[in-house]
């Protein structure tokens, strides 16, 4: 007896209860003995999938992506790093300025028990200011490590920031592929119900397809957990996105564009936070030449006398004096301080070339690894797509001997069904392959 797709589409399938009975009995055997396996009580399987409950509902937000990117620049991380970059200019503002001078104020050979100041001619009041003088050399060194250090703060901005904007992509894009993985597990579903129905007439008919439709059953059954699976990771993902932005966003994904790179490894965030730090490490070295450079002061004293005006001999004319010196220092010990400090400044300053070496190593490789992954993500697409083309062409045969009068209409569904589970297989290749343009993307300075 050959079925007729015509007479299928006017059927409406209410199981029987021995289609029901077998089946069940057929999914639940199944399940008992893989749970048998690990010790675990078996339990009736079902197929039935809850209608998907969103918690980030509350926060979704319809928005354009160019706002999302202004939103993405106030991250909590990128005001800390702006931050530290202003204390840093600061601090480099701060160094080149001079120290508080230092005012004094004495009493200058005044008797101890008869204190007076008319009767011992030494004796006088005193009013002294000293200004110390560091060397500009070491001022000017101290200044320049904290504008480099400014600097550094604002490349590891920019860095952070490419780092955010490439986890938004990479969220929006996996959120956007769950919706589509979704919308053909659902479709599978479908195909399933409706393959189902073919097998179940095909029973009614006598024929002897009864372990088809268990086999079914338990396919039904892996879509759920599919189902159940997506449900899951887009609940992960709106976590993610809140964290990142405080709410989820529904926006248009801009395309993603593989961003040249020809080589310059200087054009890596990553090696220029690096050659940043080398800056500060030479800026260091330069503070230590300079504290072979001697430091200065120069102080001032206003001394006045009063007139004697005592006993004999202790009659003397009050008189004032201005004395004025300049003091400054000598290495004399630089074998012992300032000599250690540049070799040390001078190795710290080896250590960073050679951890932007390391860090440019490691980018060449990072970049390579994400480029290898996204070519073979194009090509399993490519494979993938001849697969659907074969398929559909045997599909198509089958339709025509189908509807020519021989065999049966469930081959035709089974094709169909294999045709949804390779598009979702597509749809995995493709998020695959954007997001690893986007990781490497996110490697690469701009401008």
């Amino acid at each position: 007896m050959y079925i007729r797709h015509n007479s299928h589409q006017n059927f409406r399938l209410r199981s029987g209860a021995l289609s029901l009975a077998i089946s069940s009995l057929s999914v639940l055997a199944l399940h008992s003995a893989a749970n048998a396996q690990d010790g675990i009580a078996p339990v009736l399987l079902t197929t039935e999938v809850s209608a998907p409950i969103s918690t980030a509902f509350a926060n979704t937000r319809t928005i354009p992506f160019a706002s999302l990117e202004d939103i993405l620049r106030e991250h909590p991380s990128l005001d800390a790093l702006h931050l530290s970059a202003d204390a840093n200019r600061h601090r480099a503002e701060g160094a080149l300025g001079l120290p508080d001078p230092v005012v004094s104020l004495q009493l200058n050979n005044v008797p101890l028990f008869t204190p007076s100041f008319s009767e011992y001619l030494p004796s006088n009041k005193a009013v002294g200011i000293r200004q110390a003088l560091p060397s500009r050399s070491e001022r000017k060194a101290n200044s320049l490590k904290s504008l480099r250090q400014a600097d550094a703060n604002e490349l590891e901005r920019e860095q952070q920031y490419a780092r955010l904007r490439a986890q938004l992509l990479v969220y929006l894009q996996e959120k956007e592929s769950l919706t589509e993985r979704r919308n053909l597990a659902l479709a599978r579903q479908a195909k399933y119900d409706e393959l189902a129905e073919i097998i179940d007439i095909e029973i009614n008919a006598g024929r002897p397809l009864v372990f088809r439709l268990a086999k079914v059953d338990v396919e039904r059954t892996e879509v759920s957990r599919t189902l159940a699976e997506i449900e899951g990771q887009e609940a992960e993902i709106d976590a993610e996105l809140i964290s990142l932005l405080g709410f989820v966003p529904d926006t248009d994904i801009p395309a993603v564009t593989k961003r040249g790179w020809v080589g310059n490894a200087l054009s890596f965030y990553g090696v220029r936070v690096a050659d940043a730090a080398v800056e500060v490490s030479e800026a260091d070295v330069q503070r230590a030449e300079a504290d072979f450079k001697p430091d200065w002061s120069v102080n001032l004293t206003y001394q006045q006398r009063e007139s004697g005006q005592g006993p004999p001999r202790s009659n003397f004319d009050g008189d004032d004096w201005v004395s004025g010196g300049v003091s400054f220092s000598i290495p004399l010990w630089a074998g012992k301080r300032q000599e250690p400090n540049l070799r040390a400044a001078k190795t710290d300053r080896n250590a960073a070339l050679a951890r932007r070496t390391a860090i440019a190593r490691q980018l060449q490789v990072e970049w390579s690894r994400y480029d290898a992954r996204r070519e073979t993500a194009v090509q399993s697409i490519q494979i993938i797509e001849q697969k659907i083309s074969a398929i559909e062409a045997q599909t198509n045969a089958q339709l025509i001997t189908y509807e020519a009068g021989n065999g049966d209409y469930s081959p035709i569904v089974d094709g169909e069904i294999a045709i949804l589970m390779l598009r979702a297989e597509i749809v995995k290749e493709q998020t695959l392959r954007d997001q690893m343009i986007i990781k490497m993307n996110s490697l690469v300075v701009t401008s």
